[in-house]
């Protein structure tokens, strides 16, 4: 209660007095190179430096953003999902320069592979739980021999 009080009369009291108080600012107010100590030519440098440096960091970032996007579009080709226009515009802000770092690069070339085994015979096969696929090699060979067998044994033939 006592702040609102105190926040309703002193901004009218300062308005009275026309902020007459000991916040007075001085005439000539110090340039930004005078206030941090600096001569003019070595703000100037500064200020270019620091700029420099932004637009590094700037560039360094867009890269990231587009290498993610990168994946990001990689996956939703390979698991078939809508594409995203914001990370496409992304990879086309980059340009040609979006290179996948090695690690990644060859975490994708395992997943292919791994994904042309799966999409054969034998990979779909083994998927299937609990199938030996030794024993069912063993199996259609001694169905085989006993086809043989029987066939031998048959009159007709």
């Amino acid at each position: 209660m006592a702040f609102m009080v105190k926040h309703v009369v002193g901004g009218q009291l300062k308005n009275l007095t026309g902020g007459l108080g000991g916040e007075e600012k001085p005439e000539a107010e110090k340039t930004d190179a005078a206030a941090q100590g600096m001569t003019q030519e070595e703000f100037e440098q500064y200020q270019q430096q620091l700029e420099e440096e932004k637009q590094e960091r700037e560039a360094n970032f867009a890269q990231k953003k587009a290498e993610r996007a990168t994946i990001r579009s990689h996956f939703r080709d390979k698991y078939r999902l809508p594409k995203n226009e914001m990370d496409e515009t992304q990879i086309q802000q980059a340009g040609d320069d979006v290179v996948l770092p090695t690690e990644l690069a060859k975490m994708i070339a395992e997943d292919n592979q791994e994904e042309t085994h799966k999409q054969s015979v034998l990979g779909q096969l083994s998927n299937i739980q609990n199938v030996d696929i030794d024993q069912l090699k063993d199996k259609a060979q001694a169905t085989l021999e006993d086809l043989k067998k029987q066939t031998e044994n048959c009159s007709l033939m």
